[in-house]
């Protein structure tokens, strides 16, 4: 299954600022900051990362939604979405 233009641009979007995210991670640690600090920003980033991944897994059951009201054959087995969500928890 290929990810949709409208979805991958907005993933693409929410991993860039994930990116950034990450990158202030790394420097709240280079300048010594409170480890509280730091592990909210890098829970911050996880849960972005999981949106993410959950902003895929919705782009999946739309297309094999849209592709079971025109008759033709899912991208996906629903066994294989399913293995992708879990994967995610």
């Amino acid at each position: 299954m290929q990810i949709e233009d409208d979805c991958r641009d907005e993933v693409t979007r929410r991993l860039r600022r994930v990116q950034g995210q990450v990158a202030g991670v790394i420097a709240m640690i280079e300048d010594g900051r409170e480890c509280a600090d730091v592990i909210t920003q890098l829970s911050a980033a996880s849960k972005a990362l999981d949106r993410a991944g959950l902003k895929i897994v919705s782009d999946g059951i739309r297309q094999c939604a849209r592709a079971d009201q025109t008759g033709q054959e899912p991208p996906m087995s629903v066994e294989q979405l399913e293995k992708l969500f879990l994967s995610l928890a």
